[in-house]
């Protein structure tokens, strides 16, 4: 047993690497963000199969032409934004837990909306365009990898080593932690970057910047005497309101005369 934790130890030390992220930020990783996007689309495919098995996805047309046009916008502004996006596999599953108030996005651009956090927040486009482009911004900034690594690091499968293995255990290991990865809370230097960069491509999407306070104000009644599932794996510092209405302001002259064509984006069902 000593050697098997030996072994994996030598080879998180050996797959361990400096990333810059698109933020200029230096990240420290266990798996690269090459891996993270590849273990993700196996536990995404898995989670929504899962959830097709259980009845769990949402059969909403209305939501989702809704998602597909503001989803579709993010991402235009994302590949222009940041080119080696344009080969991720984007989709957005719509996801029917009406007490769920949550959404995220894997490494690799896939996508999940509860439709508690539509209904129970009454959210406007624009709101919802300001939680879709912060959970994009997540991805893209790698932060997914990082809290891969998080879940790794703190021994929640260290054969997760195995994305880069043959051994089946181990792959299994690293599927696990890309489903951890979004449940686990975010570092406030992540939030810091999701949100300014959110607001960006939100803003570039055509969407008011504005929306950033409005839907946190939105966030806080829904917590009451405990935060929404959101906010539980997304920091929310006192200043949050004041910082997002600052960088709502500066964000205000990105918006563009017309909004972008949207990319397609799957929509599941």
């Amino acid at each position: 047993m000593k050697r098997r934790w030996l072994a994996a130890l030598i080879v998180l030390a050996t797959l361990a690497g400096c990333v810059t992220s698109p933020t200029g930020r230096t990240q420290f990783l266990l798996i690269s963000p090459e891996a993270a996007i590849a273990q993700s689309r196996t536990a995404y495919v898995q989670t929504v199969g899962q959830l097709r098995r259980d009845g769990k996805l949402l059969d909403d047309p209305l939501l989702g032409d809704r998602l597909a046009i503001i989803t579709g916008r993010l991402v235009a502004v994302t590949v222009a934004r940041y080119p080696h996006t344009a080969t991720w596999n984007w989709s957005v599953a719509m996801i029917d837990e009406p007490d769920t108030v949550n959404a995220w996005c894997m490494a690799g651009g896939r996508m999940a909306v509860y439709n508690g956090l539509v209904d129970k927040l009454d959210l406007t486009d624009d709101e919802l365009a300001q939680i879709m482009g912060h959970e994009i911004s997540h991805a893209v900034a790698n932060h997914t990898a990082e809290r891969m690594s998080m879940a790794i690091a703190q021994g929640i499968g260290v054969l997760a080593v195995g994305a880069a293995t043959d051994d089946e255990g181990a792959r299994r290991g690293a599927q696990l932690a890309a489903v951890l990865a979004i449940e686990l809370p975010n570092s406030r230097v992540g939030e810091r970057e999701a949100d300014r960069m959110g607001i960006e491509i939100a803003a570039r999407a055509g969407y008011d910047p504005a929306a950033a306070v409005t839907l946190w104000r939105k966030m806080e009644r829904e917590g009451g005497a405990g935060p929404p599932q959101f906010l539980s794996t997304h920091p929310n510092p006192a200043n949050r309101r004041e910082t997002l209405a600052a960088l709502g302001q500066q964000m205000r002259a990105l918006r563009p005369a017309a909004p972008p064509e949207p990319r397609p984006v799957e929509i599941l069902p």
